[in-house]
């Protein structure tokens, strides 16, 4: 009886993925990714200062400071922390790209948009954008996309739809499976007065090896006025839900009395009678209330409002 062997099957390699990509379309030459985003930095220096001068009043200064390459999660966190993040996608050209700005500007743009003096306006220390800000960066993230819309040959003039801007550190993390694109990131530095930040387009270089970047027909200037900017400025402060605290006096303890304290003993109110409340937001105390009840539910009610709907507005962002 004769027995037959079957030959083991040979393990076919896989393609290596750069190799993959190049193959489709999806990764390009250092020297055409570089020549393309130089057009980009090129628009953005010409066009972007047009929009905020026409729409503000102020004038910015935009740099182009060239591109890096990668993997597109790897470029966004390459960007470090200081830095909010808008993911948008833009019909017929790219399902998929993000927006950084650097939270400085965004600080610095609102503080001149609200009437801050020019000569004190200094270089923001690092830190995360409020939920304030937050709302006002879309603006910010609106105008940029915008002369990316105006820039690129993407088929019917659609707008660019973003999400809404995030600080970084709070950007989610990638799902476990999630197939990582090689992209672009495509930086440039924006100047208002003494301040110089950074924003960049990150962008799938599958679009980006497609595209042609074209000259506007016209500069662009949005029919926005400066007017304008401040109203919607206050309304979406306006709409901006804030977290309210009231702080009430104690009458003042001996620290030999406060460390006796045991669970149900009392502490009076520093005040008889009328019981003081201050309230703040943001670390800025807003209004002198009075301490009450209302049914089930204790309240404060408003006594004193120590300055206008504007000051107010101003401290809170501030």
């Amino acid at each position: 009886m004769t027995t037959r062997t079957t030959a083991p099957t040979a393990q076919v390699p896989a393609m290596d993925r750069a190799l993959h990509a190049m193959l489709t379309g999806s990764l390009g030459d250092k020297a055409t990714v570089a020549k393309l985003a130089a057009q980009f930095g090129e628009l953005y220096c010409e066009f972007l200062p047009d929009v905020f001068k026409s729409e503000t009043g102020l004038e910015i200064q935009v740099r182009y400071n060239g591109c890096e390459t990668g993997l597109m999660n790897d470029l966004i966190a390459d960007l470090g922390d200081n830095m909010a993040l808008a993911d948008g996608s833009l019909r017929n050209w790219s399902p998929g790209f993000t927006l950084a700005c650097g939270n400085g500007f965004v600080i610095t743009l609102m503080e001149n948009l609200l009437g801050a003096e020019p000569d004190t306006i200094v270089e923001p220390i690092e830190r995360p954008l409020s939920k304030i800000e937050l709302d006002l960066a879309v603006m910010v993230f609106d105008r940029i996309a915008n002369v990316l819309k105006s820039g690129v040959n993407a088929r019917g003039s659609f707008d660019a739809t973003l999400l809404a801007p995030h600080n970084a550190d709070d950007r989610p993390r990638p799902d476990a499976d999630h197939v990582d694109e090689y992209a672009a990131a495509i930086k440039l530095s924006i100047q208002l007065g003494p301040v110089i930040s950074e924003f960049a387009l990150i962008v799938p270089q599958k679009a980006l090896l497609k595209t042609t970047v074209i000259t506007p027909k016209s500069r662009g200037h949005s029919s926005e006025s400066q007017e304008q900017w401040a109203e919607r400025i206050g309304d979406q402060v306006k709409r901006s839900q804030i977290t309210l605290e009231a702080r009430i006096s104690l009458q003042p303890l001996t620290l030999a009395t406060i460390a006796r304290l045991a669970p149900g003993d009392v502490i009076p109110f520093l005040d008889t009678g009328e019981v003081l409340v201050d309230v703040s937001a943001n670390g800025k105390d807003l209004y002198l209330c009075e301490f009450g009840r209302s049914g089930a539910n204790y309240t404060v009610r408003v006594k004193d409002n120590p300055g206008a709907d504007g000051d107010i507005l101003r401290q809170l962002i501030g």
